[in-house]
């Protein structure tokens, strides 16, 4: 259910935290992989890479935007098109097809391509690759649906995304039978209660106080 490619831009855009200069523009393979800590650690250096990113915006998770850079992403010499590896991926290990998986989520089936989406462009290319609504694979059906109000993505995987965030709570001892002071002494006890995402980026960066601010929130928008 994790796939979210489409999280990743292709572009970036590097600047000085205090300024708001532009510093460098690059594409994601020249920060990916053994490239990124000799660029970002000895030509941006990390407050301002924190800083460019945090005021960054991530790519909506959907169809039509998975990244190029990950259609010709180089691995070991092997160039692989992760788009196509999510969906034979998902074929082999028999994961069941979109409208087979709502069921056994206990959703209703989809009965016409326009139950899933609204966007013309998408319809018209699922009606041209899938005989019927019964064979739209689910990593293609999650991407294509016309997720709710304020969501950022579909229904269908914001309910799998529940389950398994939740069971990945539930099945860390360090979140469960050992969250207790024996363990992490009460001092790691005090750290975990008042501190914050937004903390931890404050105490390695503190220049960013004002972009950040001291609310907890440090996934709210920047300043």
């Amino acid at each position: 259910m994790y796939r979210m490619h489409p999280l990743i831009p292709d572009d970036y855009i590097f600047v000085d935290y205090n300024s708001g200069d532009v510093r460098y523009r690059v594409k994601f393979p020249e920060i990916q992989g053994r490239a990124a800590e000799t660029f970002l650690r000895t030509k941006i250096g990390l407050t301002d890479t924190v800083y460019s990113l945090g005021i960054a915006n991530p790519g909506a998770v959907r169809l039509h935007n998975f990244p190029r850079s990950l259609q010709r992403f180089e691995r070991d010499g092997e160039i692989l098109d992760l788009s196509v590896v999510d969906i034979v991926r998902t074929r082999r290990r028999g994961v069941p097809r979109y409208n087979d998986f709502r069921v056994a989520l206990h959703m209703p089936r989809i009965r016409r391509f326009e139950d899933l989406t609204t966007d013309p462009t998408t319809l018209a290319r699922l009606r041209e690759l899938y005989p019927s609504v019964d064979r739209i694979d689910t990593v293609v059906g999650l991407l294509a649906e016309d997720p709710p109000t304020g969501f950022g993505f579909s229904d269908t995987a914001f309910r799998i995304f529940l389950l398994m965030a939740s069971r990945r709570l539930q099945c860390d001892r360090f979140l469960t039978v050992d969250f207790r002071p024996e363990v992490y002494t009460p001092l790691g006890m005090d750290w975990i209660e008042r501190g914050s995402m937004a903390g931890v980026v404050l105490r390695h960066c503190p220049e960013l106080g004002r972009a950040v601010g001291s609310g907890k929130a440090a996934f709210a928008p920047w300043r």
